[in-house]
């Protein structure tokens, strides 16, 4: 007995240290698991991100073509009506997909600044479509949509931890637009068409 009790300290040792390096063990491996599925709805996120901006901007570029005859001085290069009316339901059943994958991966403010920019689209869709008249200003309703992109973009960017500054476009569109529009009464360019 007396072998034991001077063996027990080392015996305890031994076993104190099993536990501690499957404790430590087991929380790297934890943590790594967690690490790794961040990574993985991050890259998720970030596609469903991107799918769903090239969705939008598809659908925007064909309603600008389709309505450059109302913007004179425009660089929309026009699309024929029915060529565009089609174009315009491929591009909305493909954002519609998409839309799925946002509402799953995006975070609410991505989701709000998305569904902010898709209803600006909607807008002038309905305008190329002909569903309503053409406003006042159409110049006001395009910066609308390029004012929800950058919305979008910071909002996205943001749920996706990148950094290095601000990548708004609307002011620099805006800008290209007053330099060359000849008299801001008589034209309705747009910057979009930059």
């Amino acid at each position: 007995m007396g072998t034991f009790l001077t063996q027990l300290p080392a015996l305890l040792g031994v076993l104190v240290g099993t536990l501690g390096t499957i404790l430590a063990t087991s929380l790297a491996d934890r943590q790594r698991w967690r690490r790794s599925q961040s990574v993985r709805w991050d890259e998720r996120r970030l596609d469903a991100y991107v799918e769903f901006a090239h969705a939008l901007k598809e659908s925007h570029a064909v309603a600008l073509r389709m309505t450059a005859h109302l913007r004179p001085g425009s660089h929309s290069h026009p699309i024929d009506r029915e060529e565009g009316l089609a174009r315009l339901a491929d591009s909305d059943a493909r954002r519609t997909i998409v839309w799925e994958n946002l509402l799953l991966l995006g975070d609410e403010p991505t989701v709000l600044a998305a569904a902010n920019w898709r209803d600006a689209i909607w807008r002038l869709e309905r305008l190329a479509r002909g569903i309503v008249d053409v406003p006042d200003d159409i110049v006001a309703q395009l910066d609308a949509v390029n004012e929800a992109r950058d919305g979008y973009y910071r909002a996205a960017r943001r749920s996706l931890g990148v950094r290095g500054g601000s990548v708004e476009q609307s002011a620099a569109l805006r800008q290209a637009l007053a330099s060359r529009t000849p008299e801001p009464a008589e034209s309705t360019v747009r910057a979009d068409d930059v």
